[in-house]
């Protein structure tokens, strides 16, 4: 029998790409989103424009559903999540409350919520040279404010309606996603979108802003391992809270020459110190991810940065803004 699934979120990134992966295992697929998918036209069987703040929507949009994937959320970059500690939090904690809600209503089997490594205590992450993050670390807690705090909260109540209800529900902590189909430009935009968007406007020899020092430390995830590692962990008996991410620490400056080298460009580094640069340094322990899963993401930062590269300097290449293709080094 086909089973039926729910993706909402799936008018944006990582949900879009979700849809495909389920279509190709077999599912029949049901894409929610409160606007229309923004580069090219969901694939899935059933695409509905849905208000998830509202519980009516919610119960809309779960009816028929075997399994539940919750990727709707108000987010963006460091930028916006930090300017908008109200909005994010009250819009986030309202689609994550309806969900699960109207999931155990419609007699939904599994339910994922994505979750994200801002949950994280700050003081952890205080250093460059972090120590990776297991996932028993999230307590004591002290995450990042407005989204780290909403997204521990639903993890949380994700627990409850298992607990309470028998709501298989299963949460993945992400590392910094990235790949084509991620918004690039306008405010909500993450750093490696954000940065390929600005090496590819750049002439090659000029100069590129970066928000902070550059010595800020992250791990990246490119966003077919994202997909696929949700869909293990669906598939697993792992009730509790999972990283989901890569183990291979970069520093931003360091994130800017992948960049660079994908496009052929030589480009000089401008640091800004007054914009948001998020915590000192984050990276995922994967321990637990391979135990679990007997798995782990695959992708080299390397590749999956030049695939992301090119798509974004050809989206900037339909508006005039790059004029000619860039000598890419594959």
């Amino acid at each position: 029998m086909t089973r039926r699934a729910l993706v909402t979120g799936a008018g944006g990134f990582i949900a879009h790409h979700l849809v495909k992966i389920l279509l190709d295992k077999g599912y029949w697929v049901r894409g929610v989103d409160i606007k229309p998918p923004e580069f090219e036209a969901s694939p899935a069987q059933e695409f509905e424009v849905l208000d998830l703040r509202r519980p009516e929507a919610s119960l809309a949009a779960t009816r028929g559903a075997d399994e539940v994937y919750n990727l709707a959320a108000d987010m963006g970059g460091i930028g916006f999540i930090t300017a908008y500690h109200a909005d994010v939090a009250r819009n986030n904690v309202l689609i994550s409350a309806n969900m699960l809600e109207a999931a155990r209503a419609n007699g939904v089997l599994r339910f994922f919520y994505s979750s994200s490594a801002c949950i994280y205590p700050q003081y952890l992450q205080k250093q460059p040279e972090v120590t990776p993050l297991k996932e028993t670390d999230a307590y004591p807690a002290d995450p990042e404010e407005g989204y780290g705090w909403e997204k521990l909260f639903a993890e949380k109540l994700c627990q409850y309606y298992r607990e309470d209800y028998g709501l298989e529900t299963r949460v993945a902590r992400f590392h910094n996603v990235y790949g084509p189909l991620g918004t690039y430009e306008g405010g909500r935009e993450k750093a490696p979108a954000a940065i390929c968007r600005k090496v590819a406007l750049a002439a090659d020899g000029s100069e590129i802003e970066i928000w902070g020092d550059g010595q800020q430390t992250r791990s990246f995830m490119y966003v077919d391992d994202c997909v696929e590692g949700i869909y293990r962990l669906m598939q697993s008996g792992c009730h509790a809270p999972l990283n989901l991410g890569t183990d291979r620490l970069v520093t931003v400056d360091e994130l800017v020459d992948v960049v660079c080298k994908a496009a052929g460009k030589t480009l000089h580094k401008r640091h800004d110190t007054s914009k948001p640069q998020g915590v000192r340094g984050r990276n995922s322990d994967n321990s637990l991810l391979r135990d679990v899963l007997k798995w782990e993401p695959r992708v080299s930062l390397e590749e999956g940065m030049a695939r992301t590269y090119r798509w974004i300097e050809a989206e900037l290449r339909k508006t005039n803004r790059v004029p000619e293709p860039s000598r890419i080094r594959r």
